[in-house]
């Protein structure tokens, strides 16, 4: 099994433990996975392939449909999940870990300027949850909980919850227990 299938199985998995041809067409009926599956697709083919033409004209419609906008080659680690579809923008350049779930509103942006220049590098087994912002040049931990409405611009350690604006670190080594569910080869 390649890389490419072994993501999308993996992320298929996420949603509700899917599996194999069935699953995968059950599959498609959730937003964030068909739009996953086709931006993991056009990740594969260059820019100016045809077949790389061809599936990010497939992922601008999706981006168009479902108000998510993450750019094909955007490195995105298995387990992908995707909770609800609208208003999810992801910056070229960010780094997104295995097993990470994203819920609607969230940006994950860049900053221009100034000591934070750049975009962030999201860690295994991240939630984000709704109307989060993550920007700039961060690290964000493995096992980490970013509570809803949260802006986030500082370095977040391993086993921790964000929460708030301004946002505050708690700790905790059970931080996403029952918020990451239906990994697969854990």
């Amino acid at each position: 099994m390649g890389n490419g299938e072994k993501k999308n199985t993996a992320d298929l998995y996420r949603y509700g433990g899917l599996k194999g041809c069935k699953g995968l067409m059950k599959g498609f009926f959730f937003p964030g996975f068909k739009y996953t599956y086709i931006l993991r697709i056009a990740s594969r083919y260059g820019r100016r392939s045809f077949l790389g033409i061809i599936f990010r004209f497939i992922l601008r419609h999706y981006s168009y449909k479902y108000g998510i906008q993450i750019p094909a080659g955007t490195v995105i680690g298995q387990g992908f999940y995707i909770g609800h579809f609208g208003t999810i923008v992801v910056s070229h350049g960010a780094i997104i870990g295995d097993n990470c779930n994203i819920a609607h509103n969230v940006t994950i942006g860049r900053t221009n300027r100034g000591k934070l220049e750049g975009t962030p590098i999201i860690g295994d087994k991240v939630w984000i949850g709704t109307g989060s912002v993550i920007v700039g040049k961060i690290n964000i931990g493995r096992n980490v909980l970013i509570a809803p409405m949260s802006f986030v611009n500082f370095d977040v350690p391993n086993d921790s919850i964000v929460i708030g604006h301004p946002a505050k670190i708690i700790r905790d080594e059970n931080a996403t227990l029952g918020y990451i569910n239906n990994v697969l080869n854990e």
